[in-house]
């Protein structure tokens, strides 16, 4: 295959000898893709891409990556920049609408979200279904998938107001969806939002706060939970915003989308990385045992793995990490917190930082390593963490999930295949299979 000056490829079939071009297609920012739409019916081939690692399977104007030097942009905003200066519901406005509010805007959408957070009272009887010890991610793929039962107004992907209405519904939903069952699991009653407090406040109020006494805001807490919320709000075509695309392209309805984006959500290779993370520093035990642990994650021979490190799009430092890093400082250093775990983590990050091996290759931390160390420390345990991200990642997913619906190009989903099992045969009687 050769570029060619017409901005095309040619490719050449080496059986027949025969030319066919593929059109090259050039977006705003990033590699160029090969257009291969037409490359079966013309050439009678398909492309074979497992994992799908050099395949844009569709167009998008929210988010751009450039893994080599560590960049991460949101309609042209770079994540840094927006974690600093911005909160959560504003980048969420920037997702979904491609350009950062005026204070008018804001004020409004602000508005809409706040006055959608509550659920329908019904809704309790269905977390009543669950077992107390089920997995949160659990209860939260069944919860968000009932809810077309419940909203089936806001169903009709046709309807513009419709589609907005169901995407405002669930940003505001989610963190009582999240709050609501990890108090489920621990014997607590549900706390209702308060319009009052900011995004990340609610949440934080919605799952820490009992009726006995008070609960006051922790500004760090919340500053910390701005950050993660805005950090993990989107990150271009990954397991699970893919999941929500392919649902949404059959047209089922949006929260069912969202509820199969949790189920991808849910691998630990997704978003239970910094769950592994909190599990690894476990197994490692104690700060004094760093080094024989490293020692086996050099070793390919050896299983373990340090979790938390690297990344599978980033071969630079994450830059969603370098955010984190100091919201972890920030947030350690508040609540003066004196645990052996904590401090474990921080030496390792250390030991990491600077070890040849774990440079030269890369291998820096990632942005699940902080926020595991961070929301342990806000007092969340491991079973919430992928349900935070969630929750933050919500706001991609309805914003991707819209800009599919409304691109003219976009088909209902349809991998091919190499296959590789038996040929047709003819089909032998029971009594004559030897």
């Amino acid at each position: 295959m050769s570029k060619s000056n017409a901005g095309s490829y040619t490719l050449t079939d080496n059986q027949t000898g025969q030319n066919f071009e593929l059109p090259v297609l050039h977006g705003s920012i990033g590699p160029s893709v090969i257009d291969v739409r037409r490359l079966y019916a013309e050439t009678d081939h398909f492309t074979y891409d497992p994992g799908y690692t050099s395949t844009g399977s569709c167009e998008s104007k929210l988010t751009y990556i450039d893994g080599d030097e560590g960049i991460l942009l949101h309609r042209g905003y770079r994540i840094e920049d927006l974690a600093e200066n911005s909160d959560f519901l504003e980048v969420a406005y920037l997702l979904l609408y491609g350009e950062l509010p005026t204070e008018a805007e804001q004020t409004k959408f602000d508005s809409d979200i706040t006055y959608h957070t509550m659920l329908h009272e019904q809704l309790i009887n269905f977390y009543r279904g669950f077992r107390r010890d089920a997995h949160p991610m659990a209860i939260m793929c069944g919860v968000v998938g009932a809810l077309s039962s419940f909203y089936h107004d806001s169903t009709d992907i046709t309807d513009p107001h419709a589609r907005m209405v169901a995407m405002y519904r669930m940003i505001a939903k989610m963190p009582t969806i999240a709050a609501m069952a990890y108090k489920y699991s621990i014997g607590q009653p549900f706390n209702y939002p308060q319009n009052n407090l900011s995004y990340a406040e609610n949440f934080l109020y919605m799952m820490f706060a009992v009726p006995a006494e008070d609960y006051e805001i922790n500004p760090v807490l919340a500053k910390a939970m701005n950050r993660i919320f805005i950090l993990h709000a989107d990150h271009e075509q990954n397991a699970s915003t893919s999941t929500v695309r392919l649902a949404g392209s059959s047209g089922a309805n949006p929260f069912a989308c969202i509820a199969a984006g949790i189920a991808s959500l849910w691998g630990p290779a997704h978003g239970g990385a910094n769950e592994a993370v909190l599990q690894m520093l476990n197994e490692i035990g104690h700060k004094d045992n760093i080094p024989e642990f490293v020692k086996k994650a050099k070793d390919k021979d050896d299983p373990f793995r340090l979790m938390g490190f690297g990344h599978r799009v980033y071969k630079n430092y994450d830059p969603r990490a370098k955010v984190l890093q100091a919201s972890c400082e920030e947030v350690l250093g508040d609540l003066g917190i004196n645990d052996p775990l904590l401090e474990l983590a921080v030496d390792l990050e250390k030991l990491a930082r600077e070890d040849e091996y774990f440079v030269e290759r890369n291998l820096y931390p990632n942005v699940d390593f902080y926020s595991g160390i961070i929301l342990k420390a806000m007092g969340f345990p491991t079973s919430m963490f992928t349900v935070l991200f969630a929750l933050a990642r919500t706001v991609g997913w309805v914003a991707q999930w819209n800009e599919m619906i409304e691109d003219p190009s976009q088909k209902i989903g349809r991998p091919r295949q190499l296959y590789t099992g038996p040929a047709e045969r003819p089909y032998v009687g029971l009594n004559k299979r030897g």
